[in-house]
């Protein structure tokens, strides 16, 4: 008796009360069902009128008619009516806080093969927009210590409030069972020390899930060798890019404007690495061109050991080592 309180005292609130108003309508329904058994024949429909009557619904399809029926009805509406009106509010309320639970940051993640986003900025808010109208069946958790509050319902995302480089946050985050995870460079910090926030995160991602892809940002290039060091897989020099950006922008000699074109391309395209096949060893690279061509992929360069080489000449032939950076349509 002893071990069965101390079950039922562990037992969440919500589970605890819905135990006592099954066991209390057991009861009530077994008990009319032996005082009245003609009006009653049934133990179901003793515990049917329990039901009915606890939660003051009354249909009036059962009634007990014996005095000592009418005491058990009694008794059944001063604490039975009482008990599933708590039982009702106590899930009203549990509903709303779990919703508050959510927008604050405070729930832990149980799916799994998700996309991590660490940090709530203009990057990640755009890429939030391009996961959606890319229709992609992926839940996204987002870490952040700034926001205290993310309404979970417009946003559309599991928000886990906290420091990325913290265990305690990456448990919430459900990291282990994650797929995916992007590091943004923290705006609020100078650069170099925003790099390093970014640096000690990854080491804490890789270290708890050394198998999850991680791509990072990364704003300084002499933490670009660390951030590699420190396991992240792809790493995107923002700085970099927007500067050549802003060159080609300042100094372009056509009415096309990079920048724009560029967005664009990306917007609906992606590019691909590609194992050379074995179709197309010692090809050269026009024909390697025409062969993806007519699968509607544009091939724009190879990767030869460690060397990226964009647009070689035509007559260049394949090796076997080579990759292929192909350019393809988005798959919504």
């Amino acid at each position: 008796m002893q071990t069965l309180l101390q079950v039922y005292f562990r037992m969440p609130l919500f589970f605890r009360l819905l135990s006592s108003v099954l066991l209390l309508m057991l009861l009530f329904g077994t008990v009319i069902h032996i005082l009245e058994p003609v009006h009653f024949p049934t133990v179901f429909d003793g515990v049917w009128w329990a039901f009915v009557t606890g939660s003051t619904v009354g249909y009036g399809d059962y009634v007990p008619l014996s005095n000592p029926g009418r005491i058990v009805a009694i008794l059944l509406i001063l604490a039975g009516g009482g008990l599933v009106t708590f039982y009702m509010a106590t899930i009203s309320a549990g509903t709303i806080k779990h919703e508050q639970d959510l927008s604050k940051g405070l729930v832990t993640y149980k799916g799994n093969d998700h996309i991590i986003l660490v940090g709530w900025n203009e990057r990640t808010k755009q890429l939030m927009e391009m996961i959606a109208e890319q229709n992609i069946n992926r839940q996204v958790v987002l870490i952040d210590h700034t926001l205290n509050h993310l309404p979970y319902q417009k946003h559309h995302l599991h928000f886990v409030r906290g420091s990325a480089f913290e265990d305690e946050t990456l448990e919430k985050a459900n990291l282990k069972q994650a797929k995916y995870a992007v590091i943004t460079a923290d705006p609020s910090k100078k650069e170099q020390q925003a790099d390093q926030t970014t640096i000690l995160t990854t080491v804490a991602i890789k270290g708890n899930n050394p198998d999850i892809t991680l791509i990072t940002e990364i704003l300084t290039k002499d933490q670009i060798k660390n951030a590699s060091r420190a396991g992240a897989d792809s790493i995107i020099r923002s700085n970099d890019f927007m500067s050549t950006l802003i060159f080609q922008e300042l100094f372009r000699q056509s009415p096309i404007r990079p920048f724009g074109l560029l967005l664009e391309v990306l917007a609906d395209q992606q590019f691909q690495q590609i194992p050379l096949p074995d179709a197309l060893y010692n090809k050269t690279f026009l024909e390697c061109v025409n062969y993806y061509a007519s699968s509607e992929k544009l091939m724009i360069g190879i990767k030869r050991k460690d060397k990226v080489i964009v647009k070689p000449p035509f007559h260049t032939k394949l090796q076997q080592d080579d990759t292929l950076i192909v350019l393809s349509a988005l798959h919504k």
